[in-house]
């Protein structure tokens, strides 16, 4: 192994190469603060033909954004930057219950009094804007390396890499994912529960016109079905499958689920079909409760800091609210702390709980009540979707919650 005097010195490093860490990158730089992004190393892609925009293959991953993360896209100039021809937005969604005689819930643009609930964005289209607009943050340091050690003491922060080099900083934010490293640096205890299912994740072409709608099914023995909007027409598919369904439906072509998702989406979107090229990706799935937020001179943001069930697509949402109240927590923080101030750390954790613990109670209990196959359960569900779409009151405040106003 090769050895490194390399030092990099700087306000902040953040530990992560997701959209949730970039982001943070661009949000601290703005804010005035020097940042070392660290990134593990590059692995060497495969050489693909260029292709223009209207050639280019659809992302299987996809996120479904909120206004949180609009707006702070959008402070950043990393909205702008996105190819905007491939960004559909959701003017409605249309909940479904089990069974014939399932419950239904709507919930729409108009209702809400917005323009629109959310918009469907590719993975790689919001990680290229990421990118281009990293390239022009003066204040941001990209350091690709592997770390092995994180010290902390009051006089600072410090990252050892495999190499020998080090990054010393005020403060380390970890946005390093759900098996994150820098909470397992820090001894930070986790309640993990697997709910021995997979996100299976693939593109649809639909016949009918989806008109911007999010279609949502909760199965009992399917699991919970989502079909998301994508320009023209077009549906990306995550299924929340049981492990043996999942092994069955990764074992099918993309055509025999497709004739699986009609008895569901048929009457809806007509007849789906694979998109070209093929492509279907599986995650398993898992709620991750970590026991905190923060630790001396560390915080965490993303799914370091909160795993959710996806049921309900706000999982990446959460992250950037992350951000958006970290950012505050320490624009509005006394003169005399510094940004790793114990204090100024606890108020970010504080202002975080409320809206973490309500989604991870929120898509926890749902993802239990509708996996119960019991027959007084299932009626008790479906009238429950039905009361709640006849209450526009609190319709409104669930969708503002989502919404992140």
């Amino acid at each position: 192994m090769t050895t490194s005097t390399a030092q990099h010195r700087s306000d902040v490093c953040i530990v992560g190469n997701g959209a949730i860490a970039k982001t943070a990158a661009l949000g601290f730089a703005q804010s005035g603060y020097s940042v070392t992004l660290l990134v593990p190393p590059a692995r060497p892609a495969p050489e693909k033909p260029a292709a223009s925009a209207a050639e280019k293959p659809w992302d299987v991953r996809v996120y479904a954004l909120n206004h949180t993360a609009h707006d702070l896209l959008a402070s950043l100039k990393v909205w702008g930057a996105l190819d905007l021809a491939r960004v559909q937005a959701v003017d409605a969604m249309d909940i479904h219950g089990d069974g014939e005689q399932g419950g239904n819930l709507g919930f729409d643009a108009f209702g809400a009094h917005v323009g629109t609930l959310a918009w469907i964005v590719e993975d790689s289209n919001l990680n290229g804007a990421l990118d281009a607009a990293l390239k022009f943050a003066a204040n941001v340091q990209i350091v690709s390396g592997c770390a092995v050690e994180l010290t902390c003491s009051e006089k600072g922060a410090g990252v050892l890499l495999e190499d020998g080099a080090r990054i010393a900083c005020e403060l380390v934010v970890g946005a390093d994912g759900r098996e994150s490293w820098v909470r397992g640096q820090c001894d930070i205890g986790v309640d993990y529960r697997m709910y021995h299912q997979r996100a299976i994740v693939t593109n649809f072409s639909c016949d009918k016109p989806h008109h911007g709608v999010a279609y949502q099914w909760f199965t009992c023995a399917d699991g919970i079905i989502a079909l998301l909007p994508l320009p023209g027409n077009r549906v990306s598919l995550v299924w929340s499958a049981p492990e043996t369904l999942a092994d069955t439906l990764m074992n099918e072509s993309l055509g025999e689920m497709a004739i699986r998702l009609g008895e569901y989406a048929e009457d809806k979107l007509g007849t789906l079909r694979p998109m070209q090229p093929e492509e279907v990706k599986a995650v398993p799935l898992a709620l991750v409760r970590p026991h905190s937020l923060v630790a001396p001179r560390v915080a965490l943001v993303g799914d370091a800091a909160h795993a959710v069930h996806p049921l309900a697509g706000h999982g990446m949402n959460l992250g950037f609210g992350d951000i958006v109240d970290l950012l505050d927590v320490l624009r509005n923080r006394e003169d005399r702390r510094g940004i790793a101030d114990e204090r100024v750390l606890a108020r970010y954790a504080r202002k975080r709980k409320e809206d973490v613990l309500l989604m991870q109670w929120a898509t926890d209990g749902l993802e239990r009540l509708f996996g119960a196959n019991l027959e007084p359960l299932r009626v008790a569900r479906n009238f429950g979707l039905n009361l709640l779409d006849k209450l526009p009151s609190v319709k409104r405040r669930l969708m503002a919650h989502a919404m992140g106003k």
